[in-house]
């Protein structure tokens, strides 16, 4: 694995990808529940590339908004029919410690409760270009 593709970083773009998919399910913004996966964002973000990455993985590029709350994380499911189980990162602090209840729980009930504070938005959602419908046979 190269030094740029991270496990958080590529889970990072499949989180932009799952993101633009619920945007255009009309769904409300998803949530950032992963330290470790967010402080790969923190740091993308102020880098010359991250509109790249924004659109590589999503079509479009991503704001960084705060969107303080705890609950239910709503798109899993979304995740797990693009990519499978969500992996152990996203249970990850960002100093490398697993929440191991939390990973157990979600293992044992396939779904995610967590807290959260900052969400992906679209940068200009008029002019985003549209990401094209693929169909899995």
């Amino acid at each position: 694995m190269n030094p740029t593709q991270t496990p958080e970083r590529v889970e990072l773009g499949k989180f932009f990808e799952v993101s633009a998919r619920e945007y255009e399910a009309g769904k409300p913004a998803p949530e950032m529940f992963s330290t470790a996966v967010d402080a790969a964002w923190h740091r993308l973000l102020s880098t010359s590339e991250y509109a790249t990455f924004c659109t590589q993985h999503a079509g479009q590029a991503f704001g960084h908004v705060s969107s303080h709350g705890t609950g239910r994380v709503s798109w899993v499911s979304t995740y797990e029919e693009l990519f499978g189980p969500l992996p152990a990162i996203w249970f990850t602090e960002a100093d490398g410690a697993v929440d191991q209840e939390a990973m157990d729980r979600y293992l044992t009930t396939g779904e995610v409760w967590a807290e959260w504070n900052c969400s992906p938005a679209p940068e200009d959602p008029e002019t985003a270009p549209k990401r094209r419908k693929v169909t899995i046979r």
